[in-house]
């Protein structure tokens, strides 16, 4: 249930921005006071790879003291101390031969069970589950179709709403003509709704069945006011925001030594330009979700990572208080932060009430849900390196570009302003570990009318790239080897210097590569990246086909996430990260023209098929930090480690995604 005791807090108190190992009095008192303010506000979330990360203490600690509460009643009820009990395999047994399972201790002491005051976390040395690779419980139910997603919802009486919007972004209905759709079969009612914050208005046909609401979609005429962003063109927004980073240095997020005296004395400068599309979030399960409004009350069933605002978004749409609504949440379809946004639950409620006393599932198209989405951030990057008379690197200018993503969320979700800079804009291009003598990190934070929002992994989705391509062109410009120039700017950080070496030894980087079955070279590219608290270095071995296709064969992947609570689920993240990764690396844009969004479905934006995946080994590094974030941290490294092993193949360096030779 909804309530602020299961709050996120990590996931949105290491929103400050300060650079990793920047220790200083304000930098440690900022993070306290958001760990503070967070624990206080209580806000649940999935994301942020912050849920095991999050949850790791207080379910010990509830698990610790569930533990001793059992122990003492037990005790108890055979007169003994508590130290003489032991547990075991569920069973609770003393010396003297006295036993009890569980369920009978539950059966015969339960009402005297009592709150433990005190109870002592297990040592990791008797750690029996944790560390080990253990299976998913929720494996079995996805695999065999009994897992409970939203659009699998199915109650007595239940209506269906098929939906179309506005096709400009922003645009609002005009007026429309439902009289052809209103004769049809099942057809209950045609709607209209506004438009929710940064979204589209539109309209809705009611029926008994969903294939009879979308027929009947197709007989409503509609007139349409295109709104403000009509004259809106994603090739502009590019063009825009490489403009701005060179008439700006923006917000400085990270600055050490004379940067400007050390690139008028270096003996050679290098700089580069990049840039990075729109992204869709694509989740297989088309959003969706069911709403009964009845008595001025509401019950929710949907998927959604944050489901008390969720219950707002649903309780102002139908004007009653936020208690009134109930949610149940199913398991997502895919989320990847697009189920971050409210705008499905406050468009379903708008179209359950026009029609209340009846369970109505609002359906997107996938089309609605490509058209409509709050997508991941366009952004240009502009970098100047300098090198001295010994080729070692002495300076390092990097200023980017975009819009910022936490004020337009939270005006949005949760009606406040976002005070401050937003670091997600930055993440991943002033965060990282590399030891420049001199270097300034900035952001120019563009305002632009584009709905955006929160795409996994963020902001170093695409910094990553940048910064990892421009490591690699710095290499080759003093004639250094890619993984020797990394390591050479990693002196005092044994933890990234660590990654690095596995993955490239466990690659066997340095040896050459067999060419491929059908005759072609390979070669190797290198990237180190740290997010969401965990270091990831990955080695990807590439080939181009004849009509220079990319091809991806093997993609060696070290982590260092803290302790590994469950190894198998971590190999499965990586594997996610890394084609969900390559699937934005090879295909993943999103073009705007004239406001008009123009890939609709899966053969305009594609993913990566099985065919065309390549091997992933995940190696962990052994460790007994706290466990880290681990769903997005193997997402970043992946684009530039194909785009350094596509220069080796080509001599051309991609700096624009998606990665084409054509």
């Amino acid at each position: 249930p909804i309530d602020k005791i299961y709050g996120n807090v990590a996931g949105l108190a290491e929103g400050v921005p300060f650079h990793p190992d920047d220790q200083g009095v304000i930098a440690r008192s900022m993070r306290w006071t958001m760990l503070k303010v967070m624990r206080e506000m209580g806000f649940m979330m999935t994301g942020g790879s912050a849920s095991i990360k999050d949850l790791w203490i207080p379910l010990r600690e509830a698990a610790a003291m569930t533990r001793a509460s059992l122990v003492n009643a037990v005790a108890k009820h055979w007169s003994v101390s508590a130290s003489e009990i032991k547990v075991e395999q569920g069973v609770f047994s003393h010396a003297s031969g006295k036993s009890l399972p569980l369920g009978e201790v539950i059966k015969q002491l339960g009402s005297k069970i009592e709150p433990a005051s005190t109870y002592a976390l297990k040592d990791p040395a008797q750690f029996k589950v944790i560390g080990k690779p253990i299976p998913r419980v929720d494996s079995a139910a996805k695999v065999n179709a009994t897992a409970g997603f939203s659009i699998d919802t199915v109650l007595p009486g239940m209506l269906y709403a098929a939906l179309k919007m506005s096709p400009t972004l922003g645009g609002v209905v005009a007026s429309i003509d439902s009289s052809a759709a209103d004769k049809m079969p099942g057809v209950k009612k045609v709607v209209r709704f506004d438009a929710p914050a940064n979204s589209s208005g539109g309209i809705a046909v009611i029926a008994e069945h969903y294939w009879q609401a979308r027929k009947a979609l197709e007989a409503v005429k509609v007139q349409w006011t295109p709104g403000p962003m009509a004259s809106l063109s994603s090739e502009q927004v590019l063009a825009t925001l490489a403009a701005a980073t060179e008439k700006e240095e923006g917000f400085g997020f990270y600055k050490t030594g004379d940067l400007e005296a050390a690139l008028k004395g270096a003996s050679k400068t290098l700089k580069a330009q990049y840039s990075a599309p729109y992204l869709a979030h694509a989740p297989l399960e088309p959003m969706n979700c069911t709403i009964e409004f009845k008595d001025k009350k509401a019950i929710v069933w949907a998927g959604t990572q944050v489901p008390d605002f969720a219950r707002n978004a649903c309780a102002k749409a139908l004007g009653i208080e936020a208690q009134d609504v109930q949610v149940n949440v199913s398991y997502l379809g895919g989320g990847f932060g697009r189920r971050l946004e409210t705008d499905v639950i406050s468009i379903a409620a708008s179209i359950a009430g026009q029609l209340p006393g009846q369970p109505i599932q609002t359906i997107w198209s996938r089309e609605e849900d490509m058209r409509h989405d709050f997508y991941r951030p366009a952004a240009s990057s502009r970098f100047e390196a300098g090198f001295d008379g010994s080729n070692q690197l002495v300076g390092w200018r990097n200023v980017s570009a975009g819009q910022n993503i936490v004020p337009q969320y939270m005006m949005r979700n949760a009606g406040l302003p976002a005070a401050g800079p937003d670091k997600t804009s930055s993440e991943g291009a002033f965060d990282q570990a590399y030891e420049f003598p001199n270097a300034r990190v900035g952001h120019v934070a563009v305002d632009l009318p584009t709905p955006i929002g929160f795409w996994r992994a963020v902001g170093h989705s695409h910094q990553a790239f940048f910064k990892e391509c421009f490591i690699d062109e710095c290499a080759t410009q003093v004639q250094r080897d890619p993984l020797e120039f990394r390591l050479s700017l990693l002196k005092n950080h044994p933890r990234h210097r660590a990654v690095l070496e596995l993955a490239a030894s466990k690659a066997g980087w340095g040896r050459p590569l067999p060419a491929t079955k059908d005759g072609q070279p390979q070669a190797r590219g290198i990237a180190l990246h740290e997010s969401f608290g965990s270091i990831v270095a990955q080695v990807a071995e590439v080939s181009l086909s004849k009509d220079s296709t990319i091809r991806v064969h093997r993609v060696v992947c070290a982590v260092d996430c803290g302790l590994a609570v469950n190894p198998q689920l971590i190999a499965q993240q990586v594997e996610s990260s890394v084609v969900f990764g390559l699937s934005a690396a090879f295909y993943g844009r999103i073009d705007i023209k004239a406001g008009v969004v123009a890939q609709g479905n899966f053969h305009e934006y594609q993913a990566l098929r099985l065919p065309d995946s390549p091997a992933v080994e995940t190696h962990i590094i052994a460790s007994t930090r706290p466990p880290e974030g681990i769903g997005e941290p193997a997402l970043p490294p992946i684009a530039p480690a194909v785009a350094n092993a596509v220069f080796v193949l080509s001599g051309k360096r991609l700096r624009t995604l998606p990665l084409t030779l054509a």
